[in-house]
């Protein structure tokens, strides 16, 4: 038994009783701020309706380590804590807990439970909004305050230790786009040569939607990730593809199974010069300026000729090898969702989440009998 059940038992042996969350707290909504007290660079952040603050001000509404719930748009129900000073904007709503009977910490991590539900309760033809009745009316469980401080105290651990892996993952991205600067700046010593001189273009194929409903093949087009399947490929071995059209037109990824590549084009450089890894390196650091070769005011898109007289360093092979394996390790650690720091914090966020699920379920107090 660990000291969580101990302390149930022996404080709550007959059960936990619930409230409504509106006997337990105050829901406050946010006072409207026009755009033009918000900047970049003011003393407090502003939160209004999204998943993050929208600017900053010199004013603040509310003072720090206070539950915010966003009320309207599309992230409607999002659930935040914000640790400083800030303004609540009208799409805020502001939750004020009854101390003396359930502490800031557990409401949030049991408004966090709850999250999904609330986003889910969005109503509105227009600007999606959340109801104070959706909020108010959920039951809480509401045990001791001593067991609450405890819950708190592991469900907090579990957040700290995601928090240190975002914070590490951000270094580490920063690091890695230092040295792949670095590594991918050249000088004079290095041949650029135009990118249609050492390696052709090879435009996707069209697909129906008849086609995607069988076979293992990622379908590439527009995103890093496939946009479904096939049971052919059209291209084989490492590829760099180029997505062609749409808000990600510009976008440049790299495959090493079999792909079928349709709304994209494919480069296929002279191996004897250069490394695809290499190149696909070096155009991931230019990926700023490659967005920036769209056309077209309707749907956006890059062309093939303009792609053709790209300059590219030729480096030794043996050089671009070393280079292709530094920032391998680099991409790995950033990006890799299965060995690298995003595998790390998935998995912390699933064990916070299997914890707060196990620790804020109780049993309902029973009714006791009268007669």
């Amino acid at each position: 038994m660990n000291k969580i059940e101990q302390l149930i038992e022996e404080l709550c042996p007959q059960g936990v009783e619930f409230k409504t969350l509106g006997e337990v707290i105050k829901l406050k909504k946010g006072k409207q701020l026009n755009k033009e007290f918000l900047s970049e660079n003011g003393l407090y952040p502003a939160y209004n309706g999204g998943i993050s603050y929208s600017g900053f001000t010199n004013n603040y509404n509310y003072n720090e380590n206070t539950i915010i719930i966003s009320q309207g748009g599309a992230s409607a129900g999002f659930v935040n804590f914000v640790t400083t000073k800030f303004y609540a904007n009208a799409h805020c709503y502001v939750v004020l807990t009854k101390t003396e009977v359930v502490k800031n910490r557990y409401a949030y991590h049991f408004l966090k439970l709850n999250q999904e539900k609330l986003t889910n309760k969005q109503h509105g033809a227009g600007i999606p909004a959340l109801k104070t009745s959706e909020v108010l009316d959920i039951p809480i469980p509401i045990p001791p305050l001593t067991i609450q401080k405890e819950i708190v105290k592991i469900l907090d651990n579990f957040t700290r230790l995601e928090a240190e892996l975002k914070a590490e993952l951000e270094a580490r991205k920063k690091q890695y786009e230092h040295y792949r600067e670095e590594l991918l700046s050249f000088g004079d010593d290095v041949e650029f040569r135009a990118l249609g001189e050492v390696g052709k273009f090879l435009r996707g194929s069209a697909i129906t939607k008849k086609e995607t409903t069988v076979g293992e093949i990622p379908v590439v087009a527009n995103a890093p990730i496939p946009i479904c399947f096939h049971g052919e490929s059209n291209r084989a071995g490492e590829t760099i593809v180029v997505s062609r059209s749409g808000a990600n037109c510009g976008l440049v990824s790299f495959w090493k199974q079999p792909i079928f590549v349709t709304d994209a084009f494919s480069i296929h450089l002279e191996t004897a010069l250069l490394k695809p890894k290499f190149i696909y390196y070096f155009l991931k650091k230019n990926q700023k300026t490659i967005h920036s070769m769209k056309k077209g005011y309707g749907v956006p898109h890059v062309r093939v000729k303009d792609f053709e007289p790209y300059p590219v360093p030729i480096p030794p092979l043996s050089k671009q090898k070393k280079i292709v394996a530094i920032l391998d390790k680099f991409d790995a650690l950033v990006n890799d969702i299965s060995t690298g720091l995003p595998a790390e914090i998935a998995a912390r966020k699933k064990q916070y989440e299997y914890y707060r699920n196990q620790l804020l379920t109780f049993k309902p107090l029973e009714t006791q009998d009268v007669n």
